[in-house]
């Protein structure tokens, strides 16, 4: 019986009539009234785009790097005219450009405003005088300044892996035909990103709290620290081990660094062999250790508990994780992988499938000279086959959780809320 025609048979007895009327009954229209709105109501989606923007108004933070005061420097606009010689270019510098311009789901510009938000949900002590808060905005102005610090980092890092390897060996060494616009481009990018990265230095020494700059410094150090893991090509882009080269650990931890200590670098070899735990590692290196530090520095900057400071740089690293895991899974969105496009050979959806069917690395063995080399095609259909995909999405479920448990630890506000839509716009990309 359909809810409808329960309710008018209801409606046709007396009210002396109603007080004997079957319970089982009554449940049973509820039931199937609350039945028939949830299969009408279909799960809300959250926009990326949306998100983010009510994420700036929150902090009154447009991206830093993209900001009237930058655009309208001396450096940058240099740097801009001569980025114009190189298009239609090979040069990988175009693209890391083209990312960081990009505003969609793979902007490379919200850390900064990630390490804003944590700044505003967890608030400040109240010793910190009032010269040095921004009430507006509701964070303070050495916050601000290490919002802009960690995204100068994040894109300094950026433009610096895009340089390419000249040397007579290798293959882009001997192409006289492009030869010079890859050494123009490496040119701007490296004074590019040495410019960033010594800019971040400075305003990092300005903050003048030696922790904080311990703590960002230990940052990039991992940056480095991750460009030294595993088998290289001759432009250094990363390659799998090959199956069987490790036995598995037996780690029953989750791969981090010394919770009590996270200047101590971390302990690659233990987990080199497992594909989670590996592309762990690689990824906490590459990108979670900066956005986990900076926003333990944040709170360390507003006077906040050792506890609080845990909880911000466990938010950060997990966020992080969640993030770069959709971008491993979007390349495995389609059915066929577009003309011309590749993805990292070091991604999830990659390592996973290596465990499930270790001959998948006779297709990659060639990329030892070239990543150019390797059938991208052909790699990306046995993937698909695979549960590697399930897996991925599996992966990032698990860290965008891991960040929505952290965040009950903040008090419950308007930029927790924001941090929130975030994470979910992500996991509905």
């Amino acid at each position: 019986m359909q809810p409808r025609q329960l309710q008018r048979c209801l409606e046709q007895v007396s009210p002396v009539e109603q007080p004997h009327l079957s319970t089982f009954t009554q449940l049973r229209c509820t039931s199937a009234s609350a039945a028939s709105n949830k299969q009408v109501t279909p799960p809300p989606r959250h926009d990326w785009n949306r998100a983010v923007s009510e994420a700036e108004r929150i902090v009154g933070y447009p991206t830093s790097f993209l900001s009237l005061r930058w655009l309208l420097s001396d450096e940058i606009a240099n740097v801009a005219l001569h980025l114009r010689k190189l298009v239609g270019s090979a040069h990988p510098l175009m693209k890391t450009a083209k990312h960081l311009l990009y505003n969609g789901k793979n902007t490379m510009q919200a850390w900064g405003l990630i390490v804003l938000l944590v700044s505003k949900a967890a608030g400040h002590a109240p010793s910190i005088p009032d010269v040095e808060q921004d009430k507006s905005a509701g964070v303070l102005h050495s916050q601000r300044a290490l919002a802009e610090v960690t995204e100068m980092i994040r894109i300094s890092h950026l433009v610096h892996n895009s340089v390419v390897n000249l040397q007579s060996g290798t293959e882009a060494g001997q192409d006289a035909t492009t030869y010079d616009d890859m050494s123009f481009g490496n040119k701007i990018g490296l004074l590019t990103g040495d410019y960033l990265l010594g800019h971040s230095s400075a305003e990092l020494a300005n903050l003048r709290n030696q922790e904080v700059v311990e703590l960002i410094s230990s940052a990039v150090r991992d940056f480095s620290e991750s460009e030294f893991i595993g088998e290289r090509d001759e432009q250094n882009n990363p390659l799998p081990f090959k199956p069987g080269t490790f036995q598995r650990p037996s780690l029953t931890v989750g791969v981090d660094f010394n919770e009590h200590d996270v200047m101590t670098p971390m302990p690659i070899g233990q987990v080199m062999g497992n594909p989670e735990q590996e592309w762990e590692c690689r990824n906490i290196l590459n990108a979670g250790s900066l956005l986990g530090k900076s926003c333990q520095a944040s709170l360390k900057l507003a006077g906040q508990s050792e506890q609080m400071q845990r909880h911000a740089y466990r938010f950060g690293k997990h966020l992080a994780l969640a993030w770069q895991a959709c971008l491993d899974a979007e390349s495995f969105q389609s059915p066929t992988l577009p003309p011309d496009a590749t993805f990292s050979l070091v991604s999830a959806p990659v390592l996973f499938h290596l465990e499930h069917d270790p001959s998948l690395y006779k297709l990659i063995e060639p990329g030892k000279k070239s990543v150019d080399l390797i059938d991208y095609n052909k790699i990306h259909k046995e993937i698909l086959a695979g549960p590697a995909l399930a897996k991925t999405k599996e992966l990032q479920r698990k860290h965008t959780e891991a960040a929505l448990s952290v965040l009950q630890h903040f008090p419950a506000t308007d930029a927790r809320q924001a941090l929130e839509n975030i994470i979910l716009a992500m996991q509905d990309l």
